[in-house]
Parts: C-alpha cells; structure tokens; sequence
C-alpha cells in the first residue's frame, strides 16, 4: 500500500472506528497529520497522536483537541509553547521554557500572552537578540517596552517600534531619535562593517536579510524600525507625517495606508514618484473622493484598479474605469451595493465591460439576468453563466453561440443538470479546464467522472468524487500519481472491506 493511500484513509470522512483506531496506532508524522484534522478524533486518539507525533501534538494544541493535562513541556515543549500561545498553557511551563536550549522555542515563548512577570525578566536579558526583539515587540507591560526601546542593540529597539501596546509618546522619542544611539545591530554582531548583505549570498548558514547593511549607523536595522512604528497605529500621527519627504518609497508606502494623517499628506503622497506608493493610497478609504477621483485618472501600475476596487465609490468614477478596462475582473464593491434602478440602467450600458461588472452579481433580478444571458458578447455571457435560476435552455443556447469562451463557466452554473454535465465533457473542441469544473460538482455522473480522469488537473478531483463506482476507486488507490492515490482512499464511497484490505496489506 502506498504512503499516499493511507494518508487518504486518514482523512476519509467514512473510515470505520476501527480503523481509525488501527491508524491512529501506527501513524507517522505526514498520516497523524491528517487524522488530527478529523471531525470524530475522540481525546483519547490525540493524545495517542501527540505522544507518537511531536509536530501533530503542536498542530492539535492549537485546534482545541489538547489540554495542559495531556501534555509534558519537558517531553513535548513544542505543544506546550503552543497551548501557552492559546492562553491554555500552564504558568509554571514558561519558567521551564524560558531556559529551553533551543533559541527559536524562546523566542516563540517570548511571543506568548501573559507570561509571568519573573519569565518576561529572563526573556529580556536573554543573551540572543532575536528572543529580546520579539520580547520587545509582544510584551503588553508598560515599564519592559520604555526600557527595551532604550536597549543599546538596535534589533530590540526595531521590536518596540512595532509593539501597539506601546505608549505614543514613546513610539514618537523612538522615531525621533531621542534616545542615545544604538551601539549594536546584527549586521555588525557578524561582520566587519561597513557591510552590505549580497542579495545572491552563497553562504548557507547565513540569516542576515538581503540588503542588509551597516556602516557603523546600523542603517538597515534603523530603516526596519522605522518601517514598523509606520505601520503601527499607535505611533503619532504628526511623527509618521515626516516620513511624506523621506527618500525611501519603502517607508513612504506604510505611510500612505495610514488613516490618520492630515489631508495634506495625502495630497502629497498622491503625486509619489513610485507607482506602488499611489497604489497604497488608492486603497486608504480616509484619502477623499477629490483624490480619488484625481487616483482614478493615474496610469501607474495598479492603482486604477485597486481605485476601482473601493467600496463608495463614485458611479461616474466606476464607468469611467471599466470602459477604460481598468477594473479587473473581480466583482466591485461599488457594483455589489448599486440600487435595483442603478442595476438596471448599468446592465443596458453600450459599454461591454460595464455589462460584465452587472453580470458578476449573483443576485440578479430575473429579467436583467435573463437579458445579460442573451448579451451578444462572450464575456458578457461568460460572466453570467454562473447566476443561479438561469434555464437548461439558457444554459445551453450560451455554449451553442459562444462555444469554448463560456463552457467552462456553463459547468459551474448551480443548475447545470447531470445531463448537461455530460454533453460539456463532450463539447468540440474539448476544453480542459470544463472537466476540471465538472469533477468539483456533487451532480456529475460516473460517465462524466470517467472523462475528468483523462485529464491531469481533473483527475485527483474525480478520484475523490463519491458517485465514481467503488471498483475504479480502489484501482485508483494504487495509481502512480500521489495525489490521484490519496483522493481515491480518502474517497467515502470507497467500500469498508477495501479500506479494510488496504490496512491489512500495510501490515
């Protein structure tokens, strides 16, 4: 049996208690994995899991299935950093961890809410950096964040500038500058400075990010803090302001996704050089409708569409973008919320792209649903074909005039009949990505199922579909393709006796 196949039995919804009994006794990493995501895993099976799987015991500390009885921190620390992390851990496990040898389960703990005030202590003179920065930047207590955003290590104090517990005020002194400078940072904790990191760094035991720099100033590292106290809503408003005139659009960006700045900042920001700058303040919904109209006329990368993306949008603002063809093809919030009257009027727009915004709405009045599906254009069609109440006759009249541009959104109509199904997994010429439509549907038949297997991408997804006769399932659970194996085990409608055999032949 292969690996594949049980990990599919693992998962299989219709698994006999038995056998998952059996499974849950021989499981490895990759099959406990898979149990511990079962709806009927008794306790009793996760604690079996979480002694034979220390990475399943992490995985089902956070999915509820453990408590602090279940687990050992000195044999399981992983689980219990996990329940700590939950608020279900117990006190005394956070003393224990806070020695653990391993840097990375510190700086985890040093993550975790409400750690005792002796342990935040120990965390914060620990002799790793990393572990004092995630201190610096997860700690809820006042007086630990003044002093680590004073720490002479310039990682720490990056930390703090990320931190919302932290008080305005010092966040501000932070970014200002008002603290005696740093002495330390990681770049020069490792290297000779100056130094800039190669991006395309050979070294494999090397951690430093690309880019990373410092001449003595520890500028990457300070750069890093700014950024965080940017994106950190309790940092002033009036200090992130300066950042408008700052030569890095790296720090210009987190600025412009504020909603608290002055208007003027926003008229700024909406003349930044760098596209991905403007793009930001498209999506910021305090920038005003006199800027965004002014967004909404920007060729640069990215930014009409995400103008067009914002709820409240003008009207006049959305018609003048889609007939541009600056709107994507996501449904718009704008399109989502127009009247029945707005409706209407939108789904008679001359302008095809406008059409099409109306007919990604699934709410449709019937007489403008029934209109768009008979739209001369394909993309038009395509975008309806999906609405829900429209007819087998619709439905069909959609593929005889647009063929290929809309069969495969026909196969995802709710009301594609069974037999419609068929004829599409049949339609020339073929269209591959119809089956793989086809095999999702809890309709389709055994005679469209088998067509989906022809195809690659379908072919895992008709593995798993209950209606493919149970003898073609259990072929399928010895297929050379992984992912078609697995489906077929974890198929329901696999028979009993098959899972059975399929244990059996484990061993």
């Amino acid at each position: 049996m292969s690996h594949a196949a049980l990990c599919g039995l693992a998962e299989n919804p219709a698994l006999p208690p038995d056998l998952l009994d059996r499974l849950v006794e021989t499981a490895d990493d990759e099959v406990a994995a898979e149990l511990a995501y079962r709806a009927d895993l008794s306790h009793a099976h996760a604690v079996a899991l979480a002694a034979r799987s220390p990475e399943t015991a992490v995985l089902l500390a956070y999915e509820g299935k453990l408590t602090a009885a279940d687990i050992d921190p000195a044999a399981q620390p992983d689980a219990a950093l996990a329940l700590l992390d939950e608020s279900a851990g117990l006190p005394e496990w956070a003393a224990l961890l806070a020695s653990d040898p391993e840097v990375a389960r510190r700086k985890k703990l040093a993550a975790c809410p409400g750690l005792p005030p002796d342990v935040v202590e120990r965390l914060a003179s620990d002799p790793d950096m990393g572990v004092v920065a995630q201190l610096a930047e997860s700690t809820t207590v006042r007086e630990v964040i003044e002093r680590l955003a004073r720490h002479p290590h310039a990682e720490v104090r990056r930390g703090a500038a990320g931190n919302e517990a932290a008080p305005p005020e010092l966040l501000a002194a932070l970014v200002r500058g008002d603290f005696p400078p740093a002495l330390r940072c990681l770049v020069c904790d490792r290297e000779q400075v100056p130094f800039v990191h190669d991006p395309e760094c050979p070294r494999l035991d090397c951690d430093l990010p690309p880019g990373a720099a410092c001449d003595g100033s520890h500028q990457s590292t300070v750069d890093d803090m700014y950024y965080a106290a940017l994106w950190n809503p309790a940092t002033p408003a009036a200090t992130a302001a300066v950042f408008a005139d700052h030569p890095s659009a790296h720090l210009r960006r987190p600025l412009a996704a504020r909603t608290d700045v002055p208007p003027r900042v926003y008229e700024q920001l909406a003349a930044d050089p760098v596209p991905y700058v403007r793009s930001t303040l498209a999506e910021n919904l305090s920038v005003g409708e006199g800027l965004v109209r002014l967004l909404a006329d920007d060729g640069g990368y990215d930014v009409q569409r995400t103008v067009a993306s914002r709820p409240g949008l003008p009207l006049d603002v959305v018609l003048r973008l889609a007939g541009a063809g600056k709107t994507g093809a996501a449904r718009l919030p704008r399109i989502a919320d127009a009247s029945p009257d707005e409706v209407r009027e939108l789904a008679r727009s001359p302008e095809p792209r406008v059409r099409m915004l109306v007919a990604l709405r699934r709410d449709l009045p019937d007489a403008v649903r029934d209109a768009l599906a008979e739209d001369p254009d394909a993309k038009v069609v395509k975008c309806v074909a999906p609405h829900p109440g429209l007819s087998e006759a619709q439905l069909r009249a959609m593929v005889d005039r647009h063929g290929v541009r809309v069969v495969a959104k026909v196969a995802t109509n709710p009301d594609a009949s069974p037999e419609l199904l068929e004829d599409l997994t049949r339609h020339v010429p073929p269209v591959r990505k119809v089956l793989r439509e086809i095999a999702r549907r809890p309709e389709a038949t055994p005679t469209s199922l088998l067509v989906c297997l022809e195809e690659h991408q379908a072919r895992p997804l008709a593995a798993g579909h209950p209606a493919l006769p149970p003898a073609l399932i259990a072929e399928l659970t010895t297929d050379p393709d992984r992912q078609v194996a697995q489906a077929a085990a974890a198929n329901p409608s696999l028979p009993p006796a098959m899972m059975r055999a399929l244990l059996d032949a484990e061993g």
